[in-house]
Formats: C-alpha cells, structure tokens, sequence
C-alpha cells in the first residue's frame, strides 16, 4: 500500500510539471502572437493601425519602431516651428490621440481640423510613445473631435491624459504674445496650467484677459532630462476651441472699488476669482516691475509689467488678481491707470522692532540705522544696515539707485524711507493658531532721496593718521617715540574697524546654528550667478534640500540633538558639493545650493544624488544613532532661460514632487522656453 501511495505521488508531481510546461509554451506563444519577440527582425512588426494601439505600447516596446499607419485622423494642433528645427502635430482617431514630431517644414497646408492618412514609425518620445517621421497626405476636412472629456488639473498632471483631446475650465489670468506663439495663464481648481496657441493672422486676443473659458486642446507634458513629467500643457488649436463662459467686464476700472484692508476676508469671499478694483496713493513704483499704494485703510503692492510712470501721491486706479506674499495680500498681472495728484504719504516712523511685528507690511515707513555692508549687484543696490540690534536690507533697483549710492559710507547712521516688506517663518507660522510669524524685512526704497545721512563715520582713518605722522616727523625728532606709539594705536584702531565690520557682515549673511549663507546672501549670489550665465550663456543649477521628517526627531530626541542633526546636515552638504557652490539654510530644515557655471544637466543631478548618499548615512549624536534622509528638488537651466525668481519657484516644485513620491529621492524640474519640445 505505501508503495503504491508513493507510485500515485509521483504520477500527480509528474503531472503538475508537464502542465506547467505546457502553459508556459502556451502562454509564451501567446506573447509572440500579441507583441513580437525580442529577436524578431523588425521587418515582421505588426503594423498599428490606431492611435491607441501606437500610444500605449510600453517604451521599450515603442524603440522598436513599429509600422504605424493612421488612414484617417484629423489634425488636433499644429505648430510648424516648435524649435530650430522640429514642428509638432496631434492627430487623432476615433480610438486617441498621439503626438507626431516632424521635420520642420516636411508638411504645408495643414491645419486644425485637416482629415490625413499618416504613416510613419513608433518611437519612444521624450516622455510618451510618439510617432516618428510621419509622411503625411490630407484627404480631407473634418471637425474637430466632439465630446472631449472634462479633466481637472490633478488629472492632466497624473499623465494619464497625455496627447488625449480634453477639455477643461478656469479664467484667464494674464495673456502673452510671443512671435509666433500665444501664452494663456489659466487658474483651474488646484492651480495655475500654460495653455499654447498658434497665431492666427488678424485674430483680437484681447476679450480673454479675465474670461472664464472653457477650452478644448490637446494635452502634452512638461519634462525633466531624465524624461520624467513634472507638468502638464495645454496645446489649444485657436480661437474656435475657447468658449467664453462668463465674459470679463468690458471696463475693468468700472468695477466696485475695495478697500485694501478688506481683502482676502471672509466677507470678502466669493468664487469668482476674477480681478478687483482697487483705488490709492502711489507710494512707490519700479516701472515695468512694482507698484505700490495706500488708501484709507493700509497699503498694497502689485506686480506690473506696465511702464507708465505716475508720482509719488498720484491718485491711481488699480486692477488685478489677489494672492498672497509673505503675510500680506498682492496683486498679480496688474494694471493701472492715474486719476489725479495729490500731497505725498507721509511716512509712518518705525523701529527695527516695531517693523518685525508685521503690522507695518507694504506700509511706508521710516527707520534709522548704521550702514554695516553694500552690495552692488546686476539688478539692485542693496545697503545692510544694523539697528536696533537687528539687520535689515534696503533695497532700490540700480537704474534708480544712480552715483549717489556711491557716497553712502560704511559707519554712517542713516534715515531711510520705504515700502516694508515682511518675510515670513513658514515653519512657525504653520504652527500654532495659524497667525503668520514674521522672520525679517526688508525696505524697499523709491530712489536714493528716500536716505538721508544723519551722521557721517568717523574722519579719523589710517590714511589722515599716515598724514599727521609725516607731519609729526618733519616737525621734530623728540616726538618720535609717540609718534610710533600712536601709529601702532592707530593701526589697531583701523584693525578693529575692519574686524567690526566683517563682523557684522558675516552675522548679516550666515546662519548662527549651521554657520551656512542665509537667505539675503543665497539671492544676492543667486542674482549674480544669473546675470552671469545670461552674459556668458552658460548654466546653472539650483537644488532645493529638505530634511525628511525633522520634526519627528526633535519630537523623539529632543531640540538639542535636532540642532546637531542640522549642524551635521550642513557639514555633509559642504562635503558633497564644489568649492565654487553656495549652500545655503532657508531656515528650519530646507537648504538651498546653488550651482553656478554647469554646463552638463546631469552634472547638478549627480551632485544631488551624491548629497541624497551622504545624508543618508546614520548621524552619531552624543552617544546615539539618529536616521536622517533629505529630499531634493532640482532645478537646472541655461542662457536667458531663466531667472532667479522661477529658479526658486520651479526647485520648489520638485521638491514638492520628490517628498510626494516618498521623500529620500531627489527630482528634477527642467525650465521650458517658449515653445519647448512637446513630448
């Protein structure tokens, strides 16, 4: 009986085998017969005959350039010079959509709404699978596809929807022509997206500035060089696939005036989101950049690119969208226009302390201190100045600032008149009851008039002393003893003064805890760096450093350890990064290092991952093992590309990006040009 119980056994394993190995020559035949074996010459492909087929196969797969021939698709969106030497075309079937990159110039008479017969190759794109070297001959004209499907924001930058015809909704907050193309800034639900148009010869853009729109187009992404999607656009085929939902006012200045100190509060919420109004005294303009204004009840800066100047106390009316920056509420994308003069603002006298409480943000003001430092950089002139036991900077544009800035001297005690502008600590204010934490400010001057020298430094220098020491000499050979005495008095004096002032210097410009550059020495290099890379058309790089989970070591170990996790943090980031580099602490636990003169994108992404290395290794700690990981955020770009301001923003969206995908990683934002590569 066992025997024969073992003869059974061995009949059922003998069994299980032999189906096994027929399922999988089955299932292996079945491969073949779907996708083609890897060895396959690429002369047996099987053709793909719509866009769906094309679109989804896997990258791999699409490298391997497989026949694909549409018999008929319309023209979703064409731009004939996407670059120096591509243009870009969407088609789409009754299956998809799918984007094809041709030769710029390899087709004509083509345009939205053009019936084609395509046939080309698969290729894997630069982010999604494309179809490569279309040949392209139209048979006709058709509509555009009916019934796209409504997508959100979130939606269009899962991926998901790339090349799909979509249609989505928002308003329309700046618009911006370029040579060839058009710009829209639309705010969906969840945030800002580009949508790209072709321009159409006679067509009047200017009724969708502050339109709520519904727009059909095609949807194509954002990529970094590593060819991962870190964005989403929208490429709309003209004027005939925006429907204007709810118009802009036809007057924009028609619209009720607001009170400054009423916005962004609950009785002033709505869901429109459209621009206001706003009517005030001019209390400081930066032409084609700021300007500022009060009326009865505070004041309020907006973002302009207009360039019409206006005085100090003109009476202007205001119009654009309301954000917020640091703790006070701005307008964006705004316009203006003067009504009348009338007496200047009086400036409201301050002390450094007074400003720090954040009631005087986007106030004129007036506040004395010691000028410490300058710094003369490509854009601004930024003068340091102590008081009150505090720093703060003074700032004024340089094409504003003229030859008087010159003659400012360090050791002078200076009056000086501003706008004050309040910075925030994000981490502190998060916590709490939610009331914003004022970190610094800054002042923002409206030209070298608004500083006034109320003591001049000291005449007493080496140089008046070498003189008088001559004098002492020539005069007689009995005082020459004190005469080298006060000499060698009068070097220290002057040794002294020069180690003051590199004090306060560095106590201006680094961190007390880490000893790394600070915020204002991090955008002062940041600015210089950009204005070099446009000169010399050279890149750079910026890499946003995040500690993970940092609170939940202060939480566990105590303030004390967490300062020396971020003493070591600093020391490793010094590590793993140039000489030439800047590294820089934000405050909390974000770093910022910034990369000038890289001239290869992986360059930055290699430093990046080695920094992601370094911070991984367990810290030793009075006696204990402390785990710390970073994300990163990194954003390179090259030539006139870029500025300082989108360099932060866009480092900061992938840092976003790396801590959402699970923090200890590292992710790259890539800036776009006008008219960057689609796919």
């Amino acid at each position: 009986m066992r025997l024969l119980s073992a003869f059974d056994s061995c009949k059922a394993t003998f069994a299980i085998l032999l189906a096994g190995l027929l399922f999988a020559s089955l299932a292996s035949s079945a491969s073949v017969a779907v996708g083609q074996s890897a060895t396959e010459p690429a002369g047996k492909l099987r053709t793909l005959t719509t866009a769906s087929q094309a679109h989804s196969l896997s990258s791999e797969e699409a490298k391997r350039a497989y026949p694909v021939h549409l018999r008929r698709a319309v023209v979703t969106y064409y731009d004939p010079s996407i670059g120096s030497h591509r243009a870009a075309l969407f088609l789409h079937d009754e299956t998809g959509g799918i984007y094809a990159e041709l030769v710029k110039g390899a087709i004509k008479d083509v345009s939205p709404g053009t019936l084609v017969d395509a046939q080309g190759v698969s290729g894997a794109g630069e982010y999604a699978p494309i179809i490569f070297h279309p040949q392209i001959k139209v048979v006709g004209h058709a509509s555009l596809p009916a019934n796209p499907r409504r997508e959100s924001l979130a939606q269009l930058k899962s991926g998901t929807e790339d090349g799909q015809w979509v249609e989505v909704e928002g308003l329309i907050h700046s618009v911006v022509e370029y040579r060839h193309n058009l710009m829209l800034q639309l705010e969906m639900d969840g945030g800002i997206a580009s949508v790209v148009l072709v321009k159409e010869p006679g067509a009047d853009y200017s009724g969708l500035l502050d339109a709520k729109v519904r727009i059909r187009a095609s949807a194509g992404p954002t990529f970094n060089t590593n060819l991962q999607m870190i964005g989403v656009r929208l490429m709309c085929p003209g004027l005939s696939a925006i429907t204007i939902l709810e118009a802009p006012p036809s007057d924009p200045y028609a619209l009720p005036i607001l009170p400054v100190d009423g916005l962004l509060r609950w009785d002033q919420v709505n869901d429109s989101f459209h621009r206001v109004h706003l009517r005030g005294r001019v209390t400081l303009q930066w032409p084609g950049s700021s300007l500022c204004i009060r009326d009865a009840t505070r004041g309020i800066c907006a973002q302009t690119a207009q360039n019409t100047l206006v005085a100090e106390g003109d009476d202007v009316d205001v119009v654009g969208f309301v954000t917020t920056e640091n703790s006070s509420p701005k307008l964006t994308d705004a316009v203006f226009r003067r009504i009348s003069s009338d007496r200047p603002v009086a400036a409201v006298p301050v002390t450094a302390q007074q400003a720090l409480l954040g009631k005087s943000d986007s106030e004129l003001i007036q506040i004395d201190g010691q000028l410490i430092g300058r710094e003369i950089e490509a854009s601004d002139f930024a003068m340091i100045i102590s008081s009150g036991g505090g720093i703060f900077t003074a700032i004024v544009p340089k094409k504003l600032a003229g030859q008087q800035a010159d003659t400012w001297k360090v050791g002078s005690t200076l009056r000086v008149t501003g706008i004050c502008s309040v910075q925030l600590d994000a981490q502190k204010s998060a916590i709490g009851e939610g009331m914003a934490v004022p970190m610094s400010f800054r002042v923002l001057m409206r030209s070298p008039r608004n500083v006034v020298v109320l003591i001049q430094p000291s005449w007493w220098t080496p140089t008046h002393a070498l003189v008088i020491l001559a004098l002492v000499l020539a005069g007689t050979l009995l005082a020459l003893a004190w005469v080298i005495v006060l000499r060698k008095r009068v070097e220290q004096q002057a040794i002294l003064l020069r180690e003051s002032e590199q004090r306060f210097r560095h106590m201006a410009l680094h961190d007390a805890l880490t000893g790394l550059a600070t915020r204002l020495l991090l955008q002062d290099r940041l600015n210089a760096a950009v204005e070099t890379a446009k000169r010399h058309r050279r890149g750079l790089a910026l890499l946003m450093v995040d500690l993970d989970k940092f609170k939940e070591i202060n939480d566990t170990f105590g303030h004390q350890i967490g300062d020396e996790v971020l003493r070591v943090t600093a020391l490793r980031l010094l590590e793993a990064v140039r000489k030439t580099d800047t590294v820089a602490r934000m405050g909390g636990d974000e770093f910022v290092v910034l990369l000038p003169e890289i001239n290869d994108p992986q360059a930055a992404e290699l430093i990046a991952a080695k920094i992601v290395e370094a911070l991984a290794m367990p810290m030793l700690i009075k006696g204990r093992e402390v785990l710390a990981s970073v994300s990163i955020g990194v954003c390179t770009a090259f030539a006139a590309e870029f500025d300082a301001e989108t360099l932060l923003r866009n480092a900061d969206a992938a840092l976003y990006l790396a801590k959402s995908c699970g923090r200890n990683c590292l992710k790259v934002y890539a800036l776009d040009t006008v008219s960057p590569p689609i796919e």
